[in-house]
């Protein structure tokens, strides 16, 4: 049997606070790695923060300086990919020995970007993904991936790919990780409806895949006292969970509390799943329906850092 253990991590960062972000990443990773997790997968925007409920000023039209000084506060706990920020993170995946899959405000050139990166146990980047669409307002913020985006990862537990929030919502992006031969679907998210977890369900029945969705929980103490929220102590609630390839919970879903959820993914399920689906195989129709996906690009907006 080829089981492997993995951790699925609900919590949030500190906004505009790198240095407390980075010490809960830690923090969580080595609670995740001492349970004999052999990967661990953290929320959208975990590194970076995600700014729930601001406007940056923006309307139609017209923007304010202060909105321009939110983003600039933002914007100035990015990170830069490569950086002394993204040493640190890929520092502290080697000391505790993990896989990671971690959400983070990526700053290139002048533009940021949702992004997910797969980390190796020794510090090595396997993937790096930035997110397709940034769902509504979000593209004030974020700039969008292109056809370097796309792409499934070969990793020492399997083949792992990612899908940032809405991105899961994009039928034919799911369809290219499932012709990319996915096993392991990394969903890390914000979005804490109770449809979520039906969407990931979903996922795992329609890719024959396990499916991994991190999603933070945060509350107003993990902003600043003068960010703009309500009143809601609770502003982002979870929703966690971890799916196999047949629909069934194997951990979550988990709402209203900080929770590392743990799971053992049994991956010899996988042969007998294909038996009556494979929507890119035996269960396609390519002489009717046909994906087509544009070849790899350099990455754009990046630096030439020679």
């Amino acid at each position: 049997m080829s089981t492997r253990r993995v951790a699925v991590v609900q919590s949030a960062p500190s906004l505009f606070d790198l240095p407390e972000t980075l010490r809960r990443f830690e923090t969580l990773l080595a609670e995740s790695a001492a349970g004999g997790a052999e990967l661990v997968v953290f929320p959208e925007a975990f590194i970076g923060g995600y700014p729930k409920g601001a406007t940056f000023g923006a309307t139609v039209g017209e923007r304010t300086d202060d909105g321009r000084a939110l983003f600039a506060r933002y914007r100035r706990s990015a990170v830069d990919i490569p950086g002394a920020t993204f040493d640190e993170i890929r520092a502290t995946v080697a000391r505790h020995r993990a896989h990671v899959v971690v959400g983070v405000i990526e700053r290139a050139g002048h533009t940021l970007y949702c992004t997910a990166l797969v980390i190796a146990p020794d510090g090595t980047l396997l993937g790096h993904h930035r997110k397709l669409v940034p769902t509504g307002t979000e593209r004030l913020i974020w700039g969008r991936g292109d056809a370097a985006d796309v792409a499934v990862v070969d990793t020492d537990l399997g083949r792992v790919g990612m899908a940032i929030c809405w991105e899961n919502y994009m039928p034919l992006y799911r369809t290219e990780l499932y012709r990319q031969g996915v096993q392991i679907y990394c969903a890390p998210t914000v979005d804490c409806r109770d449809t979520w977890a039906a969407t990931m369900r979903h996922v795992g029945v329609e890719g024959r895949c396990f499916v991994l969705s991190a999603a933070q929980f945060a509350v107003r103490a993990d902003y600043p006292p003068d960010f703009p929220l309500g009143a809601d102590p609770v502003v982002i609630r979870g929703g966690s969970c971890v799916v196999d390839p047949f629909g069934r919970f194997l951990a979550g879903p988990v709402f209203e509390r900080r929770e590392v959820l743990v799971a053992d993914l049994d991956l010899d399920l996988l042969d007998g799943a294909y038996l009556d689906l494979d929507v890119v195989g035996h269960y396609a129709r390519p002489d009717l329906f046909r994906l087509t996906t544009t070849a790899k690009p350099a990455r754009a907006g990046t630096p030439d850092h020679g």
